[in-house]
């Protein structure tokens, strides 16, 4: 009926001679009122790392604010710990091994569809500012990109948000490259003392990990001031209540057994989102980042693509209680630096995790003697100083499974999967990790990726290449199936 009623306004207006550009802005103006989005990715921020996560020693007034006011998640899970394939899985709502671009540094390929083309093509201007690390087929998805300005890339977004198109609706993908390594300092993060830093269990405890920390605390709040300035750009254009802000990470705090891993400390991400008839407060439903791509889309009214393999979270964001979406989230660790082919999947307080070459190390870049807080773990541990809970890099052989109450053991230090009393838990996500490897066509590579750098950080003297992805030998690019979300999906 509006659409006649429109129709009819615009004939009358030009058989009696008027102008019809004249009335343009009247006819936009009674178009639906689409809600705009703001999309803030962090680099290697940990989940606890806010202080509205509970962290001791951050400042971060201003996501503390965005949180108080919107929904804050407290089992946000990533697909994986890994900085371009997380990207490239948010942004095409699938798995790792699904994109084709499961490994550090791999592009995504041609024919993947991404959530912020499908914006585009729906009227929306999008914008990716900062931190890109996906490949250049993103330039399908976004009329501009821009690679940011100063330290963290974020000197232009409120340059971007002011120059817009006042006639379209906007998504703007705003990545910084806080906290990523190596630290740069200046007057937009706090300074902190490296006294006063309390050293989370899994690092040793010395001056350098503190040292090492402050620096890293200092960027997380160097985001913190840029988000609040990406408020104060909102309010004062006017467009904030129709906006929807959504901050997160692309994967866990840059040092041993955190980024990388598919332990809590790796894989979970923060994940606060404000806007439009968001319910205010905390929940803890599960959601995983493949959740993103179809949520997006479904605010907007758009269809969400088969190709992704997510659903839509939009009813816990207009009720927090709400808790039918999923039973089970998973995630994967392949190549980064070192080999590497882990799953994991949680279920209740439950994590299991599968690790295909258990014959090897776990290692990263960031837990290796390259930086200060892994230099002075290996230090430490050659001294006999490293407790237990500081050691897991060190392991070799590792156990191929393991298993962990999160309610009883939060760090996931204590491995359940030997226990008889656990016995039953562990046969029940056995299960539904092999469905999910089956459905989602996950597979082992026979030839892959070896390992790029030593345990100094550098360079090892052969010829270095890519070898076999994961999934690639069953064609997982092409898979639409999402593998199991409910327990009913399991039956």
């Amino acid at each position: 009926m509006k659409n006649l009623v429109l129709f009819l306004m615009v004939i009358n207006f030009i058989i009696c001679g008027g102008d019809l550009t004249a009335i343009m802005p009247t006819v936009q103006a009674q178009q639906p009122n689409k809600p705009n989005f703001v999309f803030f990715i962090t680099d290697d921020i940990g989940w606890d790392d806010l202080a509205c996560y509970g962290n001791p020693n951050v400042r971060t007034p201003n996501i503390d604010s965005l949180a108080a006011r919107g929904l804050k998640f407290e089992n946000a899970y990533l697909t994986t710990s890994s900085c371009s394939p997380s990207r490239s899985s948010i942004i095409t709502g699938r798995y790792p091994h699904n994109t084709g671009a499961p490994e550090l540094h791999d592009p995504l390929p041609k024919g993947q569809v991404m959530f912020p083309q499908l914006l585009k093509e729906a009227g929306y201007y999008t914008v990716l500012s900062g931190k890109n690390h996906m490949g250049p087929q993103t330039k399908h998805a976004f009329d501009m990109i821009s690679p940011g300005k100063g330290p963290g890339g974020e000197e232009d977004w409120n340059e971007i948000i002011e120059s817009r198109p006042k006639d379209k609706p906007f998504f703007f993908w705003f990545a910084s490259h806080d906290a990523h390594r190596d630290w740069q300092i200046n007057d937009k993060g706090t300074v902190y003392n490296p006294e006063d830093i309390i050293v989370p269990p899994m690092l040793y405890d010395g001056p350098q990990t503190r040292e090492d920390l402050a620096a890293y605390y200092h960027e997380v709040s160097r985001a913190d001031y840029y988000l609040g300035e990406i408020v104060k750009a909102l309010k004062k254009q006017g467009v904030l209540e129709n906006t929807y802000i959504i901050f997160m990470s692309d994967n866990g705090r840059p040092f041993p057994r955190n980024k990388g891993r598919l332990y809590d400390s790796g894989i979970k991400t923060p994940f606060i989102v404000y806007g439009p008839d968001v319910d205010k407060g905390s929940t803890t439903a599960l959601i995983s980042s493949v959740d993103i791509a179809p949520t997006i889309l479904h605010l907007t009214g758009n269809k969400i693509d088969d190709h992704m393999q997510g659903a839509s979270f939009h009813p816990i964001l207009q009720d927090k209680e709400w808790s039918h979406l999923r039973d089970f989230v998973f995630a994967e660790h392949n190549w980064h630096v070192f080999q590497a082919h882990e799953r994991m999947v949680r279920y209740k307080d439950w994590v299991y995790i599968r690790n295909a070459f258990p014959e090897r190390q776990n290692l990263l870049g960031e837990s290796t003697r390259q930086f200060p807080a892994g230099r002075e773990l290996w230090d430490a541990h050659e001294k006999k100083l490293t407790s237990p809970e500081q050691e897991d890099v060190f392991l070799v052989p590792r156990e191929r499974e393991e298993l962990y109450n999160l309610g009883t053991d939060p760090y996931q230090f204590k491995n359940l999967v030997s226990d008889k009393k656990h016995q039953e838990s562990l046969d029940y996500l056995r299960k539904a990790m092999d469905h999910w490897i089956e459905e989602t066509g996950d597979s082992v590579p026979k030839h892959p990726t070896p390992d790029r750098d030593d345990v100094n950080g550098k360079r090892l003297p052969v010829e270095w290449k890519k070898g076999e992805r994961a999934g690639a030998s069953k064609q997982a690019e092409s898979i639409k199936l999402k593998g199991p979300l409910r327990i009913q999906d399991l039956r």
